[in-house]
């Protein structure tokens, strides 16, 4: 199976840790984000692995890596930086924010679901937003679930007292499911050329979790691969050292 990882944006709260490099490339125990990700890939034996980079582009640069550079990263967000790879899609894959970290076993849990869409969702969310100040709970990208299907997701969308987990920033799509993904998103570049959709004030604006949410929406069935805890996300210079505490 092949990875996709998204790497093109600013890294505005992490700055001036990011005024010279993407965010991806911060080090947490003399490793980068990006190469404690390739590690965890290969290790599942995903060799096939595909970037999407804009800010400062350049700087990320490992080896057998394909890239793809989002011209705009200024002026859009994570869904129209997938679609940069559009042409990666065709046979299925995993999808994956660039500043996360996570441990092999839920990679691994992930890739075991038969589903054509499966969304990694922490259901201990709650504890890694306890002083956590400068990413406060309003910014998770949380869901609700009902007999293991996502019905909500989103950082408006779903009220952190309903809310039975956080999507984490890694999926996977099934040829089937990635087939679902692309129809729409075409689909909804067109509806929603100039307007709002979901949450994002445009479609250029929109998460990833705005399409998902459109898909749930749709009908189609969002798989839930629970988990607890074994991550952590690097947005602010507070979880940059949390994550160096952790030694993950």
């Amino acid at each position: 199976m092949k990875a996709i990882i998204i790497a093109a944006g600013l890294g505005n709260r992490l700055m001036p840790l990011t005024n010279d490099k993407p965010k991806c490339l911060l080090e947490i125990g003399g490793k980068t984000i990006m190469q404690r990700q390739l590690e965890v890939l290969r290790q599942c034996d995903i060799d096939d692995v595909v970037v999407v980079r804009g800010y400062r582009k350049e700087m990320i640069n490992y080896p057998g890596i394909k890239y793809y550079e989002n011209t705009d990263y200024e002026n859009n967000n994570i869904l129209r930086s997938l679609f940069y790879a559009d042409n990666e899609m065709g046979d299925g894959f995993i999808f994956s924010y660039s500043d996360i970290i996570f441990e092999q076993g839920i990679l691994e849990k992930l890739l075991r679901s038969g589903a054509d869409i499966s969304l990694v969702v922490d259901v201990d969310w709650i504890s890694h937003y306890e002083g956590r100040l400068l990413h406060p709970i309003g910014e998770a990208e949380l869901v609700e679930v009902e007999n293991g299907k996502i019905t909500k997701i989103g950082k408006k969308i779903c009220p952190a007292n309903s809310a039975q987990g956080e999507f984490i920033g890694l999926a996977k799509f099934s040829k089937t499911g990635a087939e679902i993904l692309r129809a729409n998103y075409q689909r909804i570049v067109a509806e929603y050329h100039g307007r709002a959709f979901q949450q994002a004030a445009a479609v250029e604006k929109a998460y990833l979790t705005d399409m998902i949410q459109e898909l749930v929406n749709l009908g189609y069935e969002i798989h839930s691969v629970d988990i607890k805890g074994g991550w952590v996300e690097i947005d602010t210079p507070e979880d940059l050292e949390r994550a160096k505490k952790l030694q993950m």
